[in-house]
């Protein structure tokens, strides 16, 4: 059960739950039922906001798609969830046929309390599904040792024992370091320039205005390049857009692609950079870091949730450390824009430590993170369930 499914995926839980959903079909029978348009794939199964809610709160909205799901979920031996935006058909499910119910959570609504401001009454709506799905699943799984702390501190009184840790994946036959630069060069990059890339959606969460800011005093030489899209503010989206105009106003080589690229375009633009970054202020694993590495590219990263679990600190990149107020944003945010910007320069000025990193990163992410170790995991714990 899932919002996100392809081709209509925008974040890293819908990656998670495509690529885990290919590595379980080879053992068991999957059945997913997910938001949107119709898909052609075999056994999966679309949902729409019923007319009457098409004009309703987005939580309401998502409440009307999850009781479709939950209905026709009957006969499943073990319903899995994923996000709060499905956690509603999850748990109906498990109340109206007894069927065990597994969360994967991906993020968690109290550590994004900015959502409040954005949402007002829908995030309380989706706080309080979150909640109640995590505190009566048969099996809560977290994406990281990070993430799991993080449940247990969000709710308080859970049983550790029925929370777990299976981390996220990455195909590294299908993101892996490409010589051909000919997609990339089409999005305006030069591949002879040394270069900074950011993939991730136009949020509070990911970033990205520190790194805006960071990226000032760059060498002039240095090209950068944002992947960035899906505004969750026109606010956001206003201070983003007035910080890449100051940018381009001062240098040259600042790109800004806004729409999703596909698979081959973001393998290509990965492959003829320097080093990937990714300044998070809330970040439970991060699926950007494990594809980036796959691509052999040295991260450099802000050390929070899970991501000191997949990028080792010296060795596969440079993780930045910084304290945090409440809701994730830095205490000294000066401070924490100047750590990213010296973390990359160290990067961009070594070529051979460029190198070593990402090549460290490409052993790490095949010899940890496959889809196929995740799945065994996944399938060992529905056995529990089921025994």
């Amino acid at each position: 059960m899932t919002r996100e499914y392809p081709p209509e995926v925008y974040g890293g839980a819908g990656v998670h739950v495509a690529e885990l959903v290919q590595a379980l079909r080879s053992q068991i029978n999957v059945v997913v039922r997910c938001f949107g348009q119709p898909r052609s794939e075999d056994n999966v199964f679309h949902y729409l906001v019923p007319r009457e809610l098409t004009s309703a709160n987005p939580a309401i909205a998502t409440l009307g798609v999850d009781l479709q799901m939950a209905q026709d979920s009957a006969g499943a031996d073990i319903v899995h969830s994923h996000t709060w935006y499905a956690n509603a058909a999850g748990r109906t499910a498990q109340l109206l046929y007894g069927t065990p119910h597994v969360v994967t959570a991906h993020s968690l609504e109290p550590m994004r309390p900015w959502k409040a401001q954005q949402l007002g009454g829908g995030y309380r709506i989706s706080s309080d599904i979150e909640s109640t799905a995590i505190k009566h699943a048969d099996a809560v799984i977290a994406v990281s040792d990070g993430m799991r702390r993080d449940i247990l501190a969000c709710y308080p009184g859970l049983d550790e024992h029925r929370v777990g840790v299976i981390h996220n994946g990455v195909d590294t036959a299908r993101w892996s370091r490409n010589s051909n630069f000919s997609l990339a060069i089409k999005t305006g990059i030069d591949p002879e320039r040394r270069t900074v890339v950011f993939v991730g959606r136009i949020t509070k969460q990911k970033g990205l205005t520190y790194l805006l800011k960071a990226v000032r005093e760059l060498p002039k030489d240095v090209q950068l390049v944002f992947c960035a899209g899906a505004p969750d503010t026109e606010e956001i989206l206003s201070e983003v857009t007035s910080l890449v105009t100051e940018l381009k106003s001062n240098r040259t080589g600042v790109i800004w692609l806004d729409r999703q690229l596909s698979h081959d375009e973001l393998v290509s633009v990965l492959s003829a950079a320097t080093v990937f970054v990714c300044p998070s202020i809330y970040e439970p694993l991060g699926i950007v870091n494990l594809e980036a590495m796959a691509c052999g590219l040295p991260v450099v990263a802000s050390a929070v949730g899970g991501i000191p679990e997949v990028v080792v600190d010296g060795e596969t990149g440079l993780l930045v450390q910084f304290a945090q107020h409440p809701d994730g944003s830095p205490q000294d945010s000066e401070a924490f824009v100047r750590a990213i910007k010296n973390a990359l320069e160290v990067i961009l000025d070594d070529d051979t430590l460029a190198k070593k990193m990402g090549a460290a990163g490409r052993f790490r992410v095949e010899d940890s993170f496959s889809w196929a170790q995740i799945a065994d995991q996944t399938v060992e714990l529905y056995k529990s369930l089921l025994r």
